[in-house]
């Protein structure tokens, strides 16, 4: 914060005016010329501070005296603009505040000693996908971890009524230290707060309450979908039978189910969907608010900027409380977002397939893609384009179209529709909706096979099966069988939407990956609609990885923030063809093993925001490293945290242009004990280097019982 500010940091109120003063150090103002940058604006602007928050603040005064130096230096800043009243103030895990400005306020406060960045308030995407990933498979939610521990999930807020957040006994007492409230409004009551949600607010003033569609509520409810599904993947109940009126898709479980949801409702949608999304100002109040509430993870499947930015600033904050944050990495495949050391990044794989395969009369079997839990008995297939409904046309009724079928002559068959123009499970509802028992989906190309929940057992078929299909329908009667069936799971390959790391950070991204496709999540039900649904995108994979977060938490309430990620990634394990670690990180989390690390590499709270400088992330202490230019030594610190003195041994491998050494090779030490050990990176000289192009692999201690506690080395 600087010499100026450090000196003012004694207790009492002479400390408290001193720091005031700091704080309202003068600046010069000068009016910026052009009539255009003095133009009146109705540009909502986020302005953060460079002093922290409250969670940040590590001086002699007390929490509400420092608040109240924090208000007055915001109140100097406002007034010297002669800025309007502020739309949201920040005083906890960012000192900032959110407000309409001129150009010229704009530049006039960019100017200030005191005033870290300003930026225009933005409209992100959540970094669910509504086109699902290729088919995968519902994440080990089982156990019955993360009692004590609140997640908090910064989303589209929550539906109260699934079975998955009910209240269990097994719960045990609500966590003390959490000061959360349920803001009881529009649909959301009181009583929807039940000791499993133990939190509900929302935050619309950023997006605008006139801006959102019909129907939309400003309430913690969500009528997105979106946030409920994460919460239930992060924390949802163990062993629900996961029901949709006929419809059984198995029994599901959250990755944490003992763990309470907090839910800070700040994304929503607007009457054109492309218009939905998240105000930034909307976020940072959320994650604000859920710092100063006292929640210990936090979820954010909102999706960030390349760069530093508000939101990144008071995720900063947010770790300076001790709080895991988990952030999605994003779902376009280009760069990683939340880039920040303080972050746990979290990218998307696949998993086992959902397959099932129409079996004909000859034995012939068409695989594809099969959500449903039952199958089809043998069955007469029908062509939809050779039974249209009267007034409809053959092509209606070949994609069908909602009413373009002739029930006449679908009922009891198995209908065979093509892909396009209305959405999937609107065609499985038209052929219900003509009594049809089943349906084929054909791709009219090359488009994935996606696993969606329909209104009857449907398979889809990739386009050459789907021709093939239609040919022997062309020559005459067809009886088939839709069945369900397996295939060995094999290992998970990171997702084409997981974007890769950039050298450029100072850090390995994302940290992790997570199961990100067609999860078993419940929903939010419009009217009558499903409560289950299957959800892609590393949002969901970030739901689960603050559900195992929380189980690490809740076992080792002792721990840091930083102990618990560290047990996440050491214990990860690689995921197929990925030899590069910036498009994985650690790996895949395995919960269970995390419980049991055997060694952490620990950050103090106090150290994140030195890593505001890209020169002194890279020096974190963190359980990855990425070190470039020539011959190096990176230096880290152990903790054996394994509760019983142990001896543990080093290896590296993997590399192919360096060689990478560890001093000490190996470590005996009593339990509570940390060492220094240094890296020692040498490059070799072989062929394969150029542009773009890295050399990654791994460092590892090894327990002498076989415990592995393992970082990904990145060296472009």
């Amino acid at each position: 914060m600087g010499c100026m500010m450090r000196a003012a940091l004694a207790r009492g109120a002479t400390g408290l005016l001193a720091l005031t003063a700091a704080f309202v150090a003068p600046w010069t103002v000068v009016p910026s010329s052009g009539a255009a940058d003095h133009a009146p604006s109705d540009d909502l602007y986020l302005v953060a501070l460079r002093a922290p928050g409250t969670s940040g603040y590590d001086g002699g005064l007390g929490v509400r005296d420092y608040r109240g130096a924090v208000l007055a230096q915001q109140d100097f800043l406002l007034q010297r603009v002669d800025a309007p009243d502020p739309v949201y103030r920040w005083t906890t895990a960012l000192n900032g505040f959110a407000v309409r400005l001129t150009g010229a306020q704009v530049d006039q406060l960019r100017a200030a000693p005191q005033v870290r960045m300003v930026e225009r308030d933005t409209v992100r995407r959540v970094t669910g996908t509504s086109t699902p990933a290729p088919p995968g498979a519902v994440g080990d939610g089982s156990g019955r971890g993360g009692r004590g521990v609140v997640i908090g999930l910064v989303d589209t807020g929550v539906h109260p009524g699934s079975p998955v957040f009910a209240y269990s006994p097994e719960l045990g007492s609500r966590p003390s230290g959490y000061r959360g409230t349920c803001e009881a409004t529009g649909r959301w009551r009181r009583t929807d707060c039940n000791d499993k949600i133990v939190g509900a607010r929302y935050f619309v003033e950023g997006f605008g309450a006139d801006r959102l569609r019909a129907g939309a509520d400003t309430s913690p409810y969500d009528d997105d979908g979106h946030g409920t599904q994460l919460a239930s993947l992060a924390a949802g109940n163990a062993d629900v039978p996961a029901l949709d009126g006929d419809q059984d898709h198995g029994v599901f479980s959250g990755a944490a189910p003992l763990a309470r949801i907090a839910a800070y409702k700040a994304c929503w949608s607007a009457p054109d969907p492309a218009d939905d999304g998240c105000s930034s100002a909307d976020v940072v109040s959320a994650i604000d608010a859920a710092v100063a509430d006292g929640v210990d993870v936090l979820n954010l499947a909102v999706a960030g900027s390349p760069g530093l930015d508000a939101v990144d600033l008071a995720l900063l904050g947010a770790a300076e409380r001790d709080v895991v944050v988990a952030a999605a990495a994003g779902n376009d495949g280009s760069e990683v977002g939340h880039a920040q050391p303080w972050v746990t990044t979290v990218g998307g794989t696949t998993g086992p397939r959902r397959l099932g395969a129409l079996v004909l009369g000859d034995g012939t079997r068409l695989a594809g893609a099969y959500t449903a839990t039952r199958g089809v008995r043998p069955t007469p297939l029908v062509d939809a384009a050779t039974i249209p409904a009267p007034g409809s046309d053959e092509r209606d009724a070949r994609l069908c179209v909602p009413g373009s079928l002739d029930a006449s002559r679908a009922a009891g068959r198995i209908v065979v529709c093509e892909r396009g123009r209305v959405g999937r499970v609107d065609k499985s509802a038209a052929v219900r909706l003509a009594d049809g028992v089943g349906m084929v989906l054909v791709n009219a190309s090359g488009e994935g096979l996606p696993a969606d929940f329909h209104a009857v057992p449907t398979l889809h078929l990739g386009a050459a099966d789907g021709r093939a299909l239609r040919q022997r329908l062309d020559r005459g009667r067809v009886v088939g069988r839709l069945v369900r069936t397996t295939a060995p799971a094999g290992k998970p390959q990171v997702l084409a939407v997981t974007p890769s790391g950039r050298t450029g950070t100072g850090v390995v991204k994302p940290d992790l990956v997570a199961p990100g496709a067609q999860l078993l999540a419940a929903t939010s039900p419009s009217g009558s609609g499903p409560r289950w649904t299957l959800t892609a995108g590393t949002s969901a994979a970030t739901a689960r990885v603050s559900g195992w977060a929380a189980r690490v938490r809740a076992a080792h309430p002792d721990w840091s923030a930083a102990r618990v990620r560290s047990a996440l990634l050491t214990s990860a394990t690689s995921t197929a063809g990925e030899p590069v670690s910036l498009r994985q990180g650690a790996g895949l989390p395995r919960p269970a093993t995390a419980l049991d690390p055997g060694l952490v590499y620990d950050v103090p709270a106090t150290a994140w925001r030195g890593a505001l400088d890209r020169d002194t992330a890279g020096r974190l202490n963190l359980p990855s490293v990425l070190a470039a230019g020539g011959t190096r030594v990176v230096t880290r610190r152990v903790t054996n945290v394994s509760g019983r003195a142990s001896y543990f041994s080093s290896r590296a491998w993997g590399f192919t242009r360096h060689r990478v050494t560890v001093t000490p090779a190996a470590l005996r030490m009593p339990p509570g004990a940390t060492r220094t050990v240094r890296i020692r990176i040498t490059p070799t000289g072989a062929p394969g280097a150029g542009p773009g192009r890295v050399d990654s692999g791994w460092v590892a201690w090894t327990r002498s019982d076989g415990t592995r506690a393992r970082i990904p080395v990145v060296l472009p």
